[in-house]
């Protein structure tokens, strides 16, 4: 080690469980964290401060004002950028020496084993049920292990799956709940403290793993409330009848979401022409901004009662969009169940805008 090596990492380098060969390992590993928001914000900067020789980073979005309340590598000069520049350039300032990988694109069923099955261990900082499963089903797939979170309001659990011999996500939530059931951060809110409580947690699962040192998480939802200051543990076991990981996961075929028979990508819009379809926004008065698509304006809540404002599509499509692609999921249904064409923006208004402003920042 450099003296400067020696220097940056002398307080961990002190600890028995670490010391230079631990601080080698670290150095010599690879995480994959998906998603740079509330929880994988903290658990970068903990993790390439920590040593970890190679940082991968799956995000599609641009910083947001709402974000810096929560999203803890971002300031308000990033609002504007895309997540993944902004991520890698505050990551360098923090430790030159840890190489940082950028994958502008959103991990679904197509793409998860191919990018999970690169890195040698993966947090799940996603925000959605199907790039959730999508993690699951390529940890299996792959071997490699997953430290998982999630967060609601003023709570947030925290497991490792997919450890050797440990059970998976879907041996505890075998299929996800029905779309739009359980709100996002977006949706539902969230204390801007409590993910970083459970990105910190997720990077020091990590470590342990890494390092090969003390009790992971494996077997234990950890559940964390931040109201009572409480944390509380339930275990569960690996399901023998687990459709990913159990005695019959050789037949199993992951399920596509319901939401991609409605869905449609940025990309795929850029090449409608202008005249071909219209725009319907279903956030509230308060999310829109200037820039965003023009078209109508309905908010979800009062869709059912306002199809009637719609009589000026005149039969062609209607692309929907919120803000992350939920609430517009759940629009489309309604839409398509009256008998419009309508599908959703997958991603939101985010993935629209990010194709306009994502340059390349991998190394």
């Amino acid at each position: 080690m450099t003296h400067s090596q020696k220097l940056r990492y002398s307080r961990q380098l002190r600890l028995p469980e670490v010391g230079v060969e631990g601080q080698r390992r670290l150095a010599e590993a690879s995480v994959l964290v998906v998603g740079a928001g509330g929880l994988g914000t903290p658990a970068l900067h903990h993790l390439a401060a920590s040593g970890v020789g190679r940082l991968g980073i799956v995000e599609f979005d641009t910083v947001d004002l709402s974000n810096i309340h929560r999203q803890t590598l971002y300031s308000s000069d990033d609002v504007g950028w895309p997540k993944l520049e902004a991520a890698v350039r505050r990551l360098r300032k923090i430790n030159p020496e840890v190489e940082v990988i950028a994958h502008a694109e959103r991990l679904d069923a197509s793409n998860a084993d191919r990018l999970v099955g690169a890195y040698d261990l993966v947090l799940d900082g996603s925000d959605t049920f199907a790039t959730r499963y999508a993690v699951n089903d390529a940890s299996v797939t792959t071997g490699v292990p997953v430290v998982y979170a999630s967060v609601d309001q003023f709570s947030g659990q925290a497991s490792v799956l997919g450890a050797p011999g440990g059970p998976c996500y879907r041996c505890l939530f075998p299929e996800p709940p029905p779309a739009g059931l359980i709100p996002n951060c977006e949706d539902g809110g969230v204390l801007g403290v409590v993910p970083s409580i459970l990105g910190t947690i997720q990077a020091t699962e990590a470590l342990k793993m890494l390092l090969g040192v003390g009790r992971p998480l494996v077997g234990r939802l950890l559940l964390f409330d931040a109201l009572a200051m409480e944390t509380r543990e339930i275990g569960f076991a690996k399901d023998p009848d687990c459709p990913a990981c159990g005695a019959s996961r050789s037949t199993f075929v992951p399920e596509t979401s319901d939401d991609a028979a409605v869905e449609v990508t940025a990309s795929e819009v850029r090449s409608f022409s202008d005249d071909s379809f219209k725009w319907l926004d279903v956030r509230e008065p308060d999310e829109r901004h200037d820039g965003d698509p023009e078209g109508f304006h309905i908010p979800l809540g009062q869709l059912a009662d306002r199809v009637g404002d719609l009589d000026g599509a005149q039969g062609r499509p209607l692309v929907v969009y919120c803000a992350s692609g939920v609430r517009s999921a759940q629009a489309a249904r309604q839409l398509r169940s009256r008998g419009f064409d309508a599908r959703s923006l997958r991603g939101g208004v985010a993935s629209w805008n990010v194709l306009d402003a994502i340059t390349d920042v991998s190394p």
